[in-house]
């Protein structure tokens, strides 16, 4: 194998799922063609309790077509918005002859499964098996020829994180588009202090560095707002000059009263309760099921004199 040389630029592919508004991301070595997929999304219809894999599959046939050989499945967190592929691609990509590809996320994602494993009553075994590697902070790898960095950037989530590869930074729910914001930070475990510090991070790299986000949310059609295509990055520049979010002069204390005063606002996450079931598990499904069908646990307030045990 040669050596790494962090100066590679790698090629990226971006992928927007319309539905959850999510990035996903395909980033490859252009030397030896071994790839990474970020943040794949599974497909979750709530009307019809049904999980399908149309993007999922339409990354596959992205990475067979482009004979790129996939070696890693990298997390930010563990989203609250929609439910990962990774699992589902991995042993997907295996069958078709493909090597089993590593699926990785922030070791701080123990804070995450702790928690919901108790709400959600998961077995030990389905979170202790869930990831094949825990990254620690700022733990580098290597992705064919090139180095990436695998960033701690918590704050929305204790368990957020990045990654940097070349010039290009996926910075996942930390930071978003200017005149979109940030990720809040009312989960079990955020801190919007820590959020501050984090996207004050993503800004200290070089004027021209890609922040490629987690989401965007163009404007509807009939809204006041001017609609536009969904944007996947912007650079370092473009967020110090134009997020609303970041004006330099904001301080730390401003910015956490915002970020709390906003936060009390938002509802829950539409899915919150599916995809955090399955996303503490790396992907996988519960392993509850009856006639081919996967059983969720939720999490319901009641009046106290319903409650039997």
């Amino acid at each position: 194998m040669s050596k790494p040389l962090d100066g590679i630029q790698p090629t990226v592919h971006t992928v927007f799922e319309p539905t959850t508004c999510s990035w996903q991301y395909v980033v490859a070595c252009p030397e030896t063609k071994e790839a990474a997929i970020i943040d794949p999304v599974l497909n979750f219809e709530p009307t019809l309790y049904t999980i399908t894999s149309q993007a999922a599959d339409a990354l596959i046939d992205f990475i067979m077509k482009n004979g790129y050989t996939v070696t890693m499945l990298l997390e930010t967190h563990a989203h609250g918005d929609h439910l990962s592929a990774s699992y589902y691609i991995q042993q997907t990509l295996w069958a078709h002859g493909q090597p089993h590809a590593q699926i990785c996320i922030q070791e701080d994602i123990a804070i995450v499964q702790a928690y919901y494993a108790h709400r959600y009553r998961i077995p030990k075994d389905e979170i202790d098996t869930a990831f094949d590697h825990l990254f620690k902070p700022d733990e580098k790898f290597q992705l064919g020829n090139m180095i990436g960095i695998a960033l701690h950037l918590p704050g929305h989530t204790p368990d957020h994180g990045g990654y940097k590869l070349g010039n290009n930074v996926f910075s996942g729910d930390c930071m978003f588009n200017p005149g979109i914001g940030n990720g809040r930070c009312d989960f079990p475990g955020g801190d919007s202090q820590s959020q501050f510090r984090s996207m004050q991070r993503l800004l200290s790299f070089p004027p021209e560095t890609r922040l490629y986000t987690g989401h965007d949310f163009p404007p509807a059609p009939g809204s006041e707002l001017p609609t536009r295509n969904p944007l996947p990055y912007n650079t370092v520049a473009g967020q110090k000059e134009k997020n609303k979010y970041l004006e330099e002069d904001s301080s730390e204390d401003a910015f956490v009263k915002w970020r709390k005063k906003r936060d009390q606002t938002l509802g829950e996450p539409r899915l919150m309760h599916q995809a955090l079931q399955v996303n503490v598990r790396g992907g996988k499904m519960p392993s509850r099921s009856c006639d081919g069908k996967a059983f969720m646990l939720y999490a319901l307030d009641v009046p106290r004199v319903l409650l039997t045990g």
